[in-house]
C-alpha cells in the first residue's frame, strides 16, 4: 500500500516503520500523507490496540525533508507545515496507546514524532535534538516540556545539543533504554502487555493526562473518580475481574 513506509499488523498492536534509509527517513510530503493515511485507518481498527512508531534499527528520522523545505515557495509554506501538525495532532491526541521505539538519531521533526507518542523506548544508539533554530526555525516545545519541565526543555530547544541515550532516561524524555539488539523487543514487550489490558482503560488514562493538567487539584480528583464509577460498572470490568481472581486462585493452588 506504501511507498515510504512499513505497516506490520499483529495480535493485538501495529508496527509503523519509517522507511526512507537513503534519506534516513526524511520526513517528505509523500511520507507525511502516508503516515497521516495509515494513524487513520489503524484507529478504526479495533483488533489493533497499540500502535509502535520507528524507523529500523540504525535512524529513527532525521527530521524534514530539507531539500523540500528550500524548495518552498512563500505560497507553499503555510499548507506545507499544515501537513505536519496534521499527523503530529493525530498522534497526540490518539487514543490508542503510541509507542515510539527509537534507533538511532530522532532529530528535529523526528524528535517531534517521540515526543507526541505515550511512550518511549531508546536504544542505546539513540541520540535526540533540536537543530532547527541553527537555520532559523522553532522546535515544538509543548510536548517537550510536558515530559522534560520547562526549565530543561527551553535548554534542549534553545542550544540545540545532541542528547543520548542515557542523559534522556535521566531527565525523563524516555521510559527505557535497551541495547541496539533488544530495543524493539522491549517496545514489542510493552505493546503486547498494554494490548492485553482494558482497552477503554487506557484511553480514559490518556484523557485524565491531558485534563488533569488544565484541573485544580479537587477537580482532578472529582474528574478520575467520575471515571472509576464509569468503568467499574461496565460489564467489561466484571469479565476482567473474575478473570483476575481465577489466575490468582489457581496460582495459590498450584503452590499448595
Amino acid at each position: 500500500m506504501y511507498k515510504t513506509i512499513l505497516l506490520e499488523k499483529r495480535e493485538g498492536y501495529a508496527i509503523i516503520t519509517m522507511n526512507r534509509p537513503r534519506e534516513m527517513n526524511a520526513l517528505s510530503g509523500e511520507m507525511r500523507f502516508e503516515l497521516n493515511d495509515a494513524l487513520n485507518h489503524l484507529e478504526s481498527e479495533e483488533t489493533i490496540r497499540v500502535l509502535i512508531m520507528t524507523g529500523g534499527d540504525y535512524v529513527f528520522s532525521a527530521g524534514m525533508d530539507i531539500k523540500e523545505m528550500a524548495a518552498l515557495s512563500d505560497e507553499e509554506v503555510a499548507s506545507y507545515f499544515g501537513s505536519i501538525l496534521q499527523y503530529l495532532k493525530k498522534i497526540y491526541t490518539y487514543r490508542k496507546p503510541v509507542i515510539a521505539a527509537v534507533g538511532g538519531i530522532a532529530l528535529g521533526g523526528g524528535f517531534n514524532i517521540a515526543t507526541v507518542c505515550d511512550l518511549i523506548i531508546a536504544s542505546e544508539s539513540a541520540i535526540f535534538g533540536h537543530p532547527e533554530l541553527k537555520f532559523g526555525l522553532n522546535p515544538l516545545f509543548s510536548p517537550l516540556r510536558h515530559l522534560v519541565g520547562l526549565a530543561k526543555a527551553k535548554e534542549i530547544s534553545m542550544l540545540g545539543e545532541p542528547i543520548g541515550a542515557k542523559e534522556a532516561l535521566r531527565i525523563g524524555l524516555v521510559n527505557k533504554v535497551a541495547t541496539p539488539e533488544k530495543f524493539m523487543d522491549e517496545a514489542i514487550a510493552m505493546a503486547e502487555g498494554l494490548a492485553a489490558r482494558s482497552g477503554r482503560a487506557i484511553e480514559s488514562v490518556k484523557k485524565i493526562s491531558v485534563m488533569t493538567e488544565k484541573l485544580d487539584k479537587t477537580s482532578s480528583l472529582d474528574l478520575e473518580f467520575e471515571v472509576m464509577v464509569h468503568l467499574f460498572s461496565s460489564p467489561e470490568r466484571k469479565v476482567r475481574m473474575n478473570e483476575f481472581m481465577t489466575r490468582e486462585y489457581l496460582s495459590k493452588m498450584s503452590k499448595g
